[in-house]
């Protein structure tokens, strides 16, 4: 196995132990980055030179008996929304192509502290206003979409070209990427996870989370960037948690008398039958491990679109009102269209929307009363090809293909609830699926530690499933010699 391929965890363990240096697994990762930027487009800039200096600050530090803890000397990428001092901010947007950030953002502040290794800024769906970041193929299938907004996270992590990565989530944007590319991605409670320095979407959606090869892993970074910030007013003062294995994930394949709450509404409507069927067993297996499932209703589901575009329309508008009246041809037409609509919707639309979103939170907390945590497909179809722009249900429903990524995924955006996105197997195609996981606020453990068991003892692979991953460009050493 080449260092590029470890977790998180594996490389953490290796360098603690000195089995492993941080400038072999940078040097590994680099290496990697350049085999697969000309096909698979992830990143924004790479930071080649920085990155091999603070790996080799990182193996002095280390040397000396200066040990941070599991990110030291470990490479991450960040998806550019988050300000790293110095760097473009460029949110990959022509608006942005001359900005550089003044300093650091406070996640970028704490991975620095831990003694992770920036190896570059990833592509982002531009501000983050959309669900396939064009610029991104898909690290299984190039002609497939990566999902988004944080795809070129998602594809760096899967393809090999990061060992963990952040992005942003404002309706699906961490989990969506995630599943489509076989990944983790845990979306934390609204206000876990602090957002200054970070290029806003929608003020009142936007959450920070990592994106990692492992449950496991997503604990490791999750335990490095939670905490409060003044100078984020969603920030939660809340006592710090150690998310780390050996406290949140301890006797971590025992599920006995915990409740899985299974949807009989919303997350089942207009899925994919494969995706459907691999959640099913999922929560089958999770049975198994000795979990309880429930069946429980979703409420409010016919306003939950509404709510969700017209709490984030208004905002992200909001955000670009200058930019926008001075600028408006730098902007992508896809977006540049969404903020010119944003401009149509009056005080009274935004007043309800919110209104709307403080029933459906009152509603969720009934409902989560009944169980530990919800278990639902995290987009209701696998990575559509690259230009789709509709997907047709058997019932005849015709659905943008952002729309259908975003509907499963609003939920946990509006409601502020942490949401977890687990592998849970591929299907005929060969192309990821994603298990979401919702809980209770501030309740990262229980999800983690759900995640983890799953993980950690899911079933063997079907055949169609155990035939076609061997085309993933994450489990390759050689890719296809055409660029994207």
């Amino acid at each position: 196995m080449q260092p590029h391929e470890l977790t998180l965890a594996e490389a953490a363990e290796q360098i603690r132990e000195r089995r492993l240096s941080p400038v072999e697994l940078v040097d590994s990762v680099l290496d990697r980055i350049e085999r697969v930027e000309p096909q698979l487009g992830a990143y924004v800039t790479v930071t080649g030179e920085q990155a091999r200096a603070a790996a080799r600050e990182a193996e002095r530090e280390i040397a000396r008996g200066h040990h941070r803890g599991p990110l030291h000397g470990v490479p991450v990428g960040l998806k550019d929304l988050i300000d790293v001092a110095g760097l473009p901010t460029t949110a990959s947007s022509r608006v942005r192509a001359d900005h550089r950030a003044s300093a650091d953002s406070t996640v970028t502040a704490r991975l620095r502290a831990a003694g992770a290794v920036l190896v570059g800024k990833t592509h982002t769906h531009e501000f983050a206003y959309g669900l396939t970041t064009p610029q991104t193929g898909n690290a299984w299938d190039a002609s497939r979409v990566a999902g988004g907004s944080s795809g070129g996270s998602a594809v760096a992590v899967a393809a090999g070209a990061a060992t963990f990565a952040l992005g942003t989530d404002t309706g699906g944007s961490i989990r969506v990427p995630a599943a489509l590319n076989g990944v983790v991605g845990l979306k934390p409670t609204y206000g876990l996870v602090p957002r200054h320095g970070v290029t806003s979407l929608s003020w009142s959606l936007d959450h920070v989370g990592p994106i990692t090869r492992t449950v496991e892993d997503a604990a490791l970074v999750l335990t490095a960037l939670a905490g409060h910030d003044p100078r984020d007013p969603a920030s939660l003062d809340t006592p710090a948690v150690d998310h780390r294995p050996q406290r949140a994930l301890d006797r971590a394949a025992d599920l006995t008398g915990l409740r899985v709450g299974v949807p009989t509404n919303h997350y089942f409507d207009h899925v994919d039958p494969e995706v459907a069927d691999a959640v099913h067993r999922a929560v089958g297996h999770l049975a198994e491990l000795g979990a309880r499932p429930v069946e429980v209703d979703i409420p409010l589901t016919r306003y939950l679109q509404a709510t969700q575009w017209g709490l984030m329309v208004p905002e992200a508008t909001a955000y670009h009102a200058r930019t926008l009246r001075t600028v408006p041809e730098l902007y992508g037409a896809d977006v540049r269209v969404l903020l010119e609509a944003g401009e149509l919707l009056g005080a009274g639309d935004y007043l309800r929307a919110q209104r709307a979103r403080t029933l459906m939170r009152g509603e969720w907390a009934r409902v989560l009363e009944e169980v530990d945590v919800i278990a639902a497909p995290t987009v209701p179809m696998t990575a559509a090809r690259v230009g789709q722009a509709t997907v047709t249900w058997p019932d005849g429903t015709i659905e943008g293909v952002s729309d259908a990524y975003v509907r499963l995924s609003a939920p946990a955006n509006i409601t502020g609830v942490p949401a977890l996105s687990v592998p849970a197997g591929h299907d005929t195609a060969g192309l990821p699926i994603g298990l979401q996981l919702l809980g209770h606020p501030l309740d990262e453990r229980t999800l983690l530690r759900v995640g983890h068991a799953y993980e950690r003892t899911q079933p063997e692979p079907t055949q169609p499933e155990r035939a076609q991953p061997a085309r993933a460009l994450a489990s390759r050493a050689d890719l296809p010699s055409e660029p994207r």
